[in-house]
């Protein structure tokens, strides 16, 4: 079994990577259904793409009071919680300093502008989004919420050599999620 396993898993991973060709082609679907989340392969290590802007991830949790009136947080700056993790940190790991990013870069192919989730990896990748940020502000917050909600405000960078002063540059989108419900988090 575990022969026959690792033999579909190799095969499945080379189909993955392989050029596009009529074996690959007609089976996308199950290599995908294989490969997708936790096997995925990209060249972004060895030639990564620069970022020409700078995303800020803000959440905001909301709770249910027992007298029925929903009580809203403040917006709390995960992009910031996490450039604080590894400012100071001579080895920061790898998920530090992408989890946040890669999660919203896959929650936008998946999604949309729309935000509308149109297959079971958009659908999940929404609710690994939410995990996250209800982890964070759980983490650094605390309290008891049902519901996280996401803005991300995306600026561009300045090009090299280009004085800016002190004014941030005008953001190009900002983006307000819908609410989610989460597992009930906090104590």
């Amino acid at each position: 079994m575990c022969v026959v396993t690792t033999l579909v898993h190799l095969g499945a991973v080379f189909l993955h990577v392989a050029p596009p060709n009529p074996v690959s082609r007609r089976y996308s679907r199950q290599v995908d259904a294989w490969v997708y989340p936790f096997f995925e392969q990209n060249w972004r290590l060895f030639a990564p793409n620069p970022d020409s802007v700078n995303r800020r991830v803000w959440a905001r949790t909301a709770h249910t009071a027992p007298d029925g009136s929903a009580r809203v947080s403040p917006w709390m700056d995960l992009t910031a919680l996490d450039r604080a993790a590894v400012e100071h940190d001579p080895f920061p790991s790898h998920s530090a300093q992408n989890l946040l990013r890669r999660a919203w870069s896959s929650y936008v192919d998946t999604h949309g502008a729309d935000d509308t989730a149109r297959s079971p990896r958009a659908v999940m990748m929404q609710k690994y989004l939410s995990n996250i940020a209800a982890e964070r502000v759980t983490g650094h917050r605390g309290g008891t919420f049902e519901f996280v909600q996401l803005r991300v405000v995306t600026a561009p960078v300045a090009a090299p050599g280009t004085a800016t002063g002190h004014r941030p540059p005008t953001p190009v989108e900002n983006r307000l999620l819908p609410w989610w419900k989460v597992t009930p988090h906090g104590k």
